[in-house]
């Protein structure tokens, strides 16, 4: 059995600056709450790329492991694999839209 969730967030940043957070794996730190350790290759977003991080909670740290499966930049768009602690597997879509130009919408699903 799955869930299905697609949260979405309006971000008061033009649409390059935010897509700009989503293709630099260097910056995740910044916005995900787990510290990386190792991106392979040490690239911009590409297919195939992982990435292994460090999550903490209920007072351990925790494997997190990410694949990009696909990038999409004309429609800002990043689909990736995110392998989590206790089994659970997130398959999503990270897309960004334009609002105006010094706002956009991010939507997770």
């Amino acid at each position: 059995m799955g869930l299905s969730v697609c949260p979405a967030a309006v971000v008061a940043a033009p649409v390059e600056s935010v897509w700009e957070l989503l293709v630099d794996p260097t910056l995740y730190d910044t916005w995900w709450d787990a510290r990386t350790e190792r991106i392979v290759p040490m690239a911009r977003a590409v297919p195939g790329q992982v990435l292994y991080a460090k999550a903490t909670g209920l007072g351990r740290t925790w494997d997190v492991t990410l694949m990009v499966n696909a990038v999409n930049p004309e429609k800002h768009q990043i689909q990736m694999r995110v392998t989590l602690p206790l089994g659970m597997i997130n398959d999503t879509t990270l897309t960004c839209s334009p609002l105006d130009a010094s706002s956009s919408r991010l939507q997770f699903g």
